[in-house]
């Protein structure tokens, strides 16, 4: 599902990935950790197409991300889903219109997306509130409506980059339980986190960086 063959990504002088070689195959769920600034998100955001590497070969799903021309990302984008720690929910829009916000750039029928961003909502718990207003909810719940906009177009990828960071032991808890449902569905999931506790509770393989540099894990 995902291979990287002697990644680099360079920012100037900084080195943030270093001659990185790994494969995450079908279906997997994978921890990608290490202290701040080792590279994890780096490597995140290439796998998504925010960036692009310095040298090496990235290939996700079968697509050589590390050479897609711009105009081409957003057909790689449609099999990946992305979580962030700090939300990026849209204030002034429902929780079903968050939910529904991807498959509404994709042209999808009004009741189609109603249907989905329903269904995506009841996996996360979120019945019953596809009417309220993301400041109305708690932290966790603002998680699982990210979780569930990543979700709701079916993506063969999840990517969490540290999307427990925000969140109390409990809440941390119950999205990472959601996120691992997701993975049993048969969705490839990553999971940049520092949090050795999560890691400890839900144990799976885990990728370690070090000074941009994969010491364990491959």
């Amino acid at each position: 599902m995902i291979r990287l063959y002697h990644i680099d990504k360079r920012y100037g002088d900084h080195q943030a990935l270093k001659d990185v070689n790994l494969h995450v195959a079908k279906g997997e769920f994978v921890y990608v950790t290490g202290p701040s600034g080792a590279g994890k998100s780096t490597l995140l955001r290439m796998l998504y197409g925010a960036l692009k590497p310095t040298g090496g070969k990235l290939l996700v799903g079968g697509v050589d991300a590390s050479k897609l021309p711009q105009k081409r990302l957003p057909f790689l984008r449609r099999n990946i889903g992305v979580v962030f720690q700090d939300f990026k929910l849209i204030p002034n829009r429902s929780v079903a219109d968050n939910v529904g916000l991807a498959l509404e750039v994709l042209g999808t029928p009004r009741a189609e997306i109603d249907r989905r961003a329903r269904a995506v909502l009841n996996v996360v718990g979120l019945a019953g509130k596809e009417e309220r207003m993301p400041q109305d909810l708690s932290g966790g719940e603002q998680q699982r409506v990210a979780v569930a906009r990543a979700i709701v177009n079916d993506p063969a990828v999840l990517l969490a980059d540290e999307p427990t960071g925000n969140l109390d032991g409990a809440m941390a808890i119950e999205v990472m339980e959601i996120l691992m449902s997701i993975n049993l569905r048969g969705t490839t999931v990553l999971v940049a986190t520092h949090d050795a506790g999560l890691m400890k509770r839900f144990p799976q393989r885990t990728l370690r960086f070090e000074a941009g540099r994969l010491v364990s894990g491959q």
